[in-house]
């Protein structure tokens, strides 16, 4: 059986967001049972249907990229009860067709979903608001579990970077959670 492939998506742009650190110790989590990548997409620009055919080359790459994983992982910050604009602007650009013979790349894309903020909501503001979105988009979304991390600061070590003292168990059993989500629906194609 060939190993499922994961990219994450991090909401945010910071080179060390807790929601990338959370995305890396995902990955740690999972070791080599996935191949396990992040998404960079830093140089996708903003949306603009004057610029959609033939797509920017960060766009192309960024469509070759989740249309080769076997399932999304999305690390969202929550800004003003929202997920971050940088993320909306990616999804925007995937959830257009390449072209008139190919469709969106996210159409039945298994997604999971986590976050951390310093907040006591952790994400579940934005997630909810993710999930609708990716809903709309058809991705087949693993609602449960989903993981909130709220007052990120109370997990970080002596050198500011996430430790999850807490919230370790709730990351790995997403991560198994994730697996398993994605093996059923590969092995139901």
């Amino acid at each position: 059986m060939k190993k499922i492939k994961i990219l994450a998506i991090v909401g945010s742009l910071r080179k060390e967001s807790y929601n990338r650190q959370l995305a890396l110790a995902a990955k740690e989590i999972l070791g080599d049972r996935v191949d396990f990548a992040l998404l960079d997409y830093q140089d996708v620009p903003l949306m603009n249907e004057d610029i959609e055919f033939p797509a920017p080359e960060a766009v192309k790459r960024v469509r070759e990229e989740v249309k080769s994983a076997d399932g999304i992982w999305f690390f969202t910050p929550e800004y003003n009860h929202f997920f971050p604009g940088v993320l909306k602007n990616l999804i925007d650009w995937l959830s257009r067709p390449n072209s008139d013979k190919e469709p969106q790349v996210l159409a039945g894309k298994p997604a999971a979903i986590s976050g951390t903020s310093p907040g006591m909501a952790g994400t579940s503001l934005a997630q909810d608001h993710l999930v609708t979105l990716i809903s709309f988009l058809n991705m087949d979304v693993m609602n449960a579990p989903r993981l909130t991390i709220p007052y990120v600061m109370q997990q970080l070590d002596s050198d500011g970077k996430l430790a999850l003292k807490d919230s370790y168990p709730f990351l790995e059993k997403q991560a198994n959670a994730f697996v398993d989500f994605i093996q059923k629906r590969v092995q139901d194609q």
